[in-house]
This record gives structure tokens, sequence and C-alpha cells, in this order.
């Protein structure tokens, strides 16, 4: 039987066991860590073996157990469980595995190479009438992430956005400015533009309900009343001229929309959010509309009496879509197309793409990847939408007309002021230096806002209390980052100076807390591979909290510093030196800064 080998990606640790037939050398068995309740360090699932052998499961265990032991001594001990081989390894096996994960400069990790996989990941997506709110937090964190998770297993990544930048919700915004804003300026009022923008969005929504109001009460039903108010009116006849290419419309529209621009460039900043290509639908939409155009010429599209242009997806189990309106203006579907085909010509070599998206448009991507698959694109069946749940608060569902988002800005600004709060209330103030302190409370209170909205799986709505996200104790961002830091502050007390030739002499029992910590470190490269597979950054949340805990058992009940065996002391340094090294890349992979002192 070959080695056993827990360095590779999937963890093997049967490979070429040659008890029953030579078909058996090319079974391979994913171990997994023997549950608490039995004794051993691993598992291996006996069942595969059944194909082989006419033996019932317990003898099976047995005999390759006895194998086992005998060829790798390694392997102390093992026991037989209703199915499951236990396996008990030796601290010689630790040492070896601890010395392994030492000399790799960034163990977990694949480089890329030009010959990789390459992969787009779009996310963010805002509208430019509006500032970023806690949904687009979310949006953001899981596209980063998921960009950065995907590069951690070699993959070439792209990270893109599409930038909402036209339509009828835009001229909303614009033509509440022209009517009520007095030539109001950010410089002016000393407020952000994206801010400044989305005030007079509410304000638009504000004065189209009072006119629906008055026209019901003027004895119109209130679907005529929401179809009839002028100041929608007006703002339709906006949107027809900005695609006439009317200069008055234009220079507007470009003003409010730098404003936008500019307070998004500040928030982007602040959550470590960044783009490799910016889109418009604003450019996207033409060639959406002659995508529609070339769709009409194959008959794959018609044109109703009306003039608007649809899909019948009937035969496809769907219904039929609205691809262009009566009046020739563009709808969403109109510019995702136009913006796939775009990034097609502009990204060639790419293999795949991501749509970051909440599952409210589960139907949306459904439609948009079919249609382009019925256009011809052969790469449509590469797309994929991340679907995600959407985020509530406490007060209930957050709706940006109404005014009641939690903008993104007053969000972060919540949580600083959270963290000091916190910190003041556990007695750590007085440790930190007041030339620290902000900058501590913002990475402490980013950290706790980006744990808590990445540890739950995507798919799952999300209810966030700020409050509850930093706690020093429990699964959050603050309880990862005071680990880290306690980390930092032992090694800073240690002296030792690292090399193999330590690992190499050390010769002693060591605890089973310490086994746990090298066995969780030992999956880091498998929980990055599924995470990728997954487009999952909550499987690398759980992971990172399954470290800090194994952790946090072994500091409070073995002796780091204070052991008087040199080689213990020496072997715990390092210990500890790798937990912090894996808890700093994979929360460089969730976007979390970890502070060297709380």
């Amino acid at each position: 039987m070959s080695s056993v080998n827990f360095f590779e990606p999937q963890i093997k640790i049967v490979r070429g066991i040659d008890i029953f037939k030579s078909e058996f050398q090319n079974l391979e068995i994913l171990p997994q860590i023997t549950r608490k309740e039995f004794q051993g360090d691993f598992t291996l699932l006996l069942y595969p073996f059944l194909k082989f052998s006419k033996s019932n499961i317990d003898s099976i265990g047995e005999l390759v157990g006895q194998r086992l032991v005998k060829e790798n001594s390694e392997i102390q001990s093992y026991n037989v469980v209703k199915g499951f081989l236990n396996l008990t390894f030796s601290s010689k096996f630790y040492f070896r595995v601890l010395n392994h994960i030492v000399s790799k400069n960034d163990y977990g990790h694949i480089k890329s190479n030009p010959s990789s996989e390459t992969i787009l990941v779009e996310y963010s997506s805002p509208n430019t009438n509006k500032p970023l709110h806690l949904g687009h937090i979310r949006n953001n964190l899981l596209g980063s992430s998921v960009a950065n998770i995907l590069e951690a297993n070699g993959k070439n990544v792209f990270r893109v956005q599409i930038i909402n930048d036209r339509g009828i919700h835009i001229c909303k915004s614009m033509l509440s400015w022209k009517k009520f804003a007095k030539g109001e300026t950010p410089e002016y009022t000393n407020v952000k533009g994206d801010h400044l923008v989305g005030k007079y969005y509410i304000e638009f929504e504000n004065n189209y309900q009072q006119q629906v109001k008055d026209l019901v009460s003027q004895g119109f039903s209130r679907s005529e009343s929401l179809e009839k108010a002028p100041i929608l009116e007006e703002a339709k006849a906006m949107l027809r001229d900005w695609e006439k290419g009317d200069s008055e419309v234009l220079d507007l529209w470009k003003k409010l929309n730098n404003w936008v621009y500019q307070g998004f460039d500040q928030t982007y900043k602040c959550l470590g959010i960044r783009f490799d290509k910016n889109y418009y639908e604003s450019q996207t939409y033409l060639l959406g509309k002659q995508l529609v155009k070339e769709g009409l010429e194959k008959g794959l599209f018609s044109k109703r009496d009306d003039g608007s242009v649809w899909i019948d997806l009937a035969d496809d189990g769907l219904d039929q879509k609205l691809l262009l309106r009566s009046d020739g203006t563009a709808v969403y579907m109109t510019q995702d197309l136009g913006t796939a085909v775009e990034r097609s010509k502009d990204f060639p070599e790419v293999d795949g793409m991501v749509y970051t998206v909440g599952n409210e448009q589960n139907y949306h991507f459904q439609v948009l990847f079919l249609i382009l698959k019925k256009l011809g694109y052969s790469w449509a069946d590469e797309l994929y939408h991340l679907s995600y749940g959407m985020v509530d608060l406490p007060t209930g569902k957050m709706k940006s007309r109404e005014g009641t988002v939690v903008d993104a800005d007053d969000l972060i600004q919540k949580m600083f002021d959270t963290a000091e709060q916190k910190t003041e209330e556990t007695g750590k103030l007085e440790s930190i230096p007041v030339k620290d302190r902000d900058k501590l409370f913002m990475t402490m209170g980013l950290g706790a806002l980006k744990y808590f909205l990445l540890k739950i799986d995507p798919k799952k709505r999300i209810l966030f209390n700020p409050e509850n996200s930093v706690d020093f104790q429990g699964n959050t961002g603050t309880f990862v980052q005071y680990t880290y830091a306690r980390i930092n502050t032992l090694l800073s007390k240690s002296d030792l100076e690292f090399n193999s030739s330590i690992i190499q002499g050390w010769d002693f029992d060591i605890e089973s807390s310490e086994k746990e910590i090298i066995k969780k470190l030992m999956l880091y490269p498998q929980t990055l591979n599924t995470a990728a597979k997954k487009y999952d950054p909550s499987i690398v949340c759980n992971y990172v909290y399954d470290l800090v805990k194994a952790f946090n058992h072994f500091y409070q009940n073995v002796p780091v510093l204070s052991v008087s065996d040199k080689a213990k002391k020496q072997f715990r340094v390092v210990l500890c030196k790798e937990v912090g090294k894996t808890l700093k890349k994979s929360c460089d992979l969730l976007g979390i800064e970890l502070p060297t002192r709380m």
C-alpha cells in the first residue's frame, strides 16, 4: 500500500491497496476527522470495500486496519465501529504534517498561470439614483470574497460590475432634483453625492404618492392614478428625451451620475472593494437592442401590435418575457443581453462567469441564460447565478423608495460606534493608545459586519443586528480578531526563530488539543477547494470559527511559553504561529482585517 498522504487538496488517505483485487488499486477514500465520541484521529468509510469482498463490513474493517497498521509506522492503532474504521496516529505523524505545512510558502493556496481557468465575477450592480445600502454590502462582500477564493484556488479572476445608470428610476431622481433642489450640490450642502441624489429619489416618490392620492379623490381608480400621475408622466418623457440624446437632459444626467460615482468610490474604498472593469447600462443597452433586432429577424422574438417585443418560452416551461417596450425603450433584460455579449468580446479567454445578484432575480437569470443560448452563444452554459437571500433588520424589510433602507455609510458608522462602545464596556479601552483607537474601532466594526454577513449560507435570508455582531465571544468577527491579536501578543514574547531542524528533533507525545489544531490546519486546502466549487464564503467562515475554537481550547489548557520542556515550547510556538498565518490568509479571502492588538 502506498504511503499515507494528507497534503493533496482532496486529502486522500488510501490508494493502491491490494488486499482483495487488482482493480482495488484505483480506489480512493477520503478520510474524515473522527467524531469526538469515538476513539481515533481519522475515520474511513468502509462500505466502498464491499464491492471487492464477500466478507461482512466489520471483517473488512479488521483486515484493512491490520494492513494499515502493519505498513505505516505512523498509524498506532485502529478500531471498527458500524462500518467505519477509526485510525489513531502517532505524534511523529503530526510533527511531519506540521513540518509540511510550515515548509509551504502559501499553504493551501494554488498559484495561477496564464493557462489557468479564467472566471469573471460580477457584483455590486448599483443604481445611480441612490446610495449603496445594506443589501449592496452583502452583495459586494459575497462577490469580492468569492473572487478571492477562486484566486486562492489557482483561477485567473476578473472583477466587474454593471452600473445601472439609465432608465426610469434614474430619471425620477433627475426630475426631482430639477424641480425641487434649487441648485443644491454636494459641495454646497456638504453631503455625499450619492446621498444627495438619493434624497431626491425619495422626494420624487413622496410627490408621486401625493398626486396619486389626489387623482383617486377626483374619482380615478388607483390603477389609473398610478399611471396618470403628472410627475410620472414627466419622468417618462425625460427618459424618452434621454434616449433621443437631448443635450440638456444628458448634461443633467452626467452631472448627477458623477456625484453618485464619487460617493460610491468612497464607500468602496472603506469596504475594501475593487473592480477590474466597469460596465454601464447606458452603453450596453444599445447592443442589447441590436440583439433584439437580430432575434426578430431570426424569428426567435416577436413584435406585438403595440410595438413591444417579446420572447415566448412556453416550450421551455417558462412564460413570455418582454424584451423591448412599446415606445422602443429598453428593459433590464435588454441591457443584460448586451452586457453579456460585450463581456464575451472583452474577455474572449474567459471560461465562465458568476453573477452575484439577489434571489428575487432567480427567474430573470434563468431567462437570460436561456435567451443567450437560443441566440447561439455556447458560452451561455458557463454562466452561473450566485443567488443570495436578502438582508432584513429588526425593524423589518428595507424599501428604497420609502427611505427605509439602511445606507451603507450610516451602517459603517454604526459599526464603528458599536465597536467603540463594546470595547469600553469590556474594559479593554484603557490598553489601547488614543492615537490607535479610531483605526481599531473601524477595523473591528467592519470585521464584525463582514463576518456576520458572510458566515451565513448565501442562499439564506439574514436578520442583521449590529449590536449582536460585535462580541468578544461566540461566532463573531470580533472573536476571530481577538484570537489573532492574542496569538500575535504571545508570539511577540517569544524569541524562537523557526527552522526545519527544530521539528526533526521533536520526540514527545503531543496533547489532544494540539492534535485538533493540526487536523484543522490540514483541512485548510480542502476547505478552500469546497468553498470555490460551491461559491460559498460561509464555508471559509465556518472553518475559521472551528480553528479559533480549537486554538482557544488549546490556549486555555496547555502552557506555551511557561512550559519547561524546550522542545514542547518550540512546538507550541510554531503551532501558534501557523494558526495565526492561517487565520490571516483565511480572513484576507473574506476581506477582514486582523489587528495585531485589541
